[in-house]
């Protein structure tokens, strides 16, 4: 079962979809301990920066549990033989649960608003959605494993729904929790968790996950992608899929202009953000300017990238924050960061967010 569905433009890349997991075998490897060990936790906390692997990894365990027969050891080695180091993307348990079809799992995750646009938190409605699953018996007599996508996501009536869950846990229940900030779980739900710490992906395995999930990219694409990605194959492909080096190259021309104000160009950037079809790609998108400013601040303090996402990005970077004026441009990065915060979490008009956030770069740039 399923509380809540993605937007249709992104369900060929969610994790459950995915097969192949890259970088995270010390994680993979401390799940399989506590399980071999026959002293399970009832709950997780995958904790990590966005887009390395976190869901994927939570998928990829939920499937062994759920194809296991017998509470064997869960990816081989002294349990039962009948469980693989993975279940294949043609094994049953695989293509139900890619179906939202498998009564052993639940997941709730943000979902979408009524005019069909992602919602930024979990509401109340999914989360009870757990509580419920496990209020019943296996429907198959084996496990029932809950996915939370993401913990950090769910606002304080869900986040106190769930609580019931992890405070009380079911007899061969699991639930696995994906937080990309664990500091905004709720501390009674973090405490009752086992917390598993995620690392970002190396250079080589973020550009392996892109070949494999989006063969067709450009190959200069991939090179701007592999730096704006940070070790994050999850941001890369949102990226890719919103056009965020198109993007970011209008920022850096809109920049570059500063401070004189092109408005045109200004209404072009923050239309890109309005476009429906970027799908869950909106906060990668969306976070760009804030993300863009931390390189430029770095710059202006003397750590230039290593690679430039675009040609001429230092030189834009380096001539908008400079080492006089550092501390300036920190508090506009606080102040650029709260306001998409703020604009994000609130689902608040995309234009006009944008136009906001460049609005307050470009009279910080005057002043």
């Amino acid at each position: 079962m399923a509380s809540s569905t993605a937007p249709e433009d992104d369900l060929d890349f969610h994790p459950r979809h995915t097969s192949i997991l890259l970088g995270q075998d010390a994680a993979e490897a401390e799940l399989r301990r506590a399980w071999d060990s026959g002293r399970m936790p009832h709950a997780w906390l995958l904790a990590g920066p966005r887009g390395i692997g976190k869901s994927t990894l939570a998928y990829r365990f939920a499937r062994a549990v759920l194809a296991s027969t017998n509470g064997g050891a869960l990816f081989g080695g002294g349990g039962s033989a009948e469980l693989p180091a993975e279940v294949a993307a043609d094994h049953l348990v695989f293509r139900r649960v890619a179906g939202q079809a498998h009564s052993d799992l639940c997941t709730v995750e943000t979902g979408v608003t009524d005019k069909g646009v992602a919602r930024e938190q979990i509401v109340v409605g999914d989360a009870r959605a757990a509580v419920t699953f496990f209020a019943h018996t296996s429907a198959e007599g084996g496990w029932r494993v809950a996915i939370i996508d993401a913990a950090d996501e769910l606002n304080e009536e869900s986040a106190n729904a769930l609580l019931k869950v992890v405070e009380e846990p079911p007899e061969k229940g699991l639930v696995l929790l994906v937080a990309h900030r664990p500091a905004f779980v709720l501390p009674t739900i973090r405490s009752r968790c086992r917390i598993l710490r995620m690392k970002p992906l190396g250079p080589g395995d973020v550009a392996r996950v892109l070949s494999l999930q989006w063969p067709e990219l450009a190959v200069d694409d991939v090179g701007a992608l592999m730096a704006m990605a940070e070790g994050s194959p999850g941001r890369a492909i949102a990226l890719a899929q919103a056009d965020g080096v198109g993007f970011y190259r209008d920022l850096l021309d809109w920049l570059g202009a500063l401070p004189k104000m092109d408005v045109p160009l200004m209404h072009k950037i923050a239309d890109r953000l309005a476009r429906r079809e970027l799908g869950r790609g909106f906060r990668a998108v969306a976070t760009l300017p804030e993300w863009g400013l931390i390189r430029a601040i770095r710059a202006g303090a003397g750590f230039h990238p290593d690679h430039e996402v675009v040609p001429g990005e230092v030189e834009v970077l380096s001539r908008l924050v400079g080492p006089g004026n550092l501390d300036h441009w920190v508090r506009v990065w606080e102040k650029v960061s709260l306001l998409l915060a703020r604009g994000i979490a609130l689902n608040l008009e995309r234009k006009q967010l944008g136009l906001v956030v460049l609005s307050t770069l470009g009279r910080a740039a005057r002043g």
